[in-house]
């Protein structure tokens, strides 16, 4: 099941997801989960972006939360739906969740009147990117290393038409 994700009910269930998915987050930022993700989660939206505009949505299986998503609308473009994260549990990869929640973002992206998708995958998530290749995603721009916490990055913005 995917449902929007209430900042109150559901934060102690995505703070425990970003637990799980601690790997991750050390990729990515070098950093320890300390709870503040979970807050940031709730609350970040690309610049020029209303937060309360952006879908935070999870997929829940037998176990609970087992992904979850973050997706803002009119970023970068008026028309586009951006997925800011999307995120499992190291023992929720692989099981076909990552498509079934893609497959909710991109139908609610349309009925927001969104034409195309798009993310930003890390060089250093070969995974990732090849999940976003098979699900129909291709490199539109690469970017300079920049600071993710301890981490620095080159990012690779992938898109998709709706």
């Amino acid at each position: 099941m995917i449902r929007d994700l209430d900042p109150q009910a559901d934060r102690a269930a995505v703070e425990s997801l970003f637990l799980a998915a601690a790997d991750y987050i050390a990729l990515e930022t070098g950093l320890p989960v300390d709870g503040t993700q979970a807050d940031d989660f709730f609350a970040d939206a690309p610049p020029g972006i209303d937060p309360a505009t952006s879908l935070r949505l999870g997929l829940f299986g037998p176990a609970g939360l087992e992904g979850l998503a973050e997706v803002a609308f009119g970023f970068p473009d008026p028309q586009d739906a951006y997925i800011g994260l999307m995120l499992f549990g190291a023992m929720a990869r692989g099981n076909g969740g990552g498509a079934r929640l893609l497959r909710g973002i991109e139908s609610r992206a349309r009925q927001r009147g969104a034409t195309r998708l798009l993310l930003a995958v890390l060089e250093a998530n070969p995974k990732g990117r090849a999940f976003w290749q098979r699900e129909g995603f291709a490199v539109e721009q690469s970017f300079p290393e920049t600071d993710m916490g301890l981490r620095r990055h080159i990012r690779h913005r992938m898109l998709k038409a709706l």
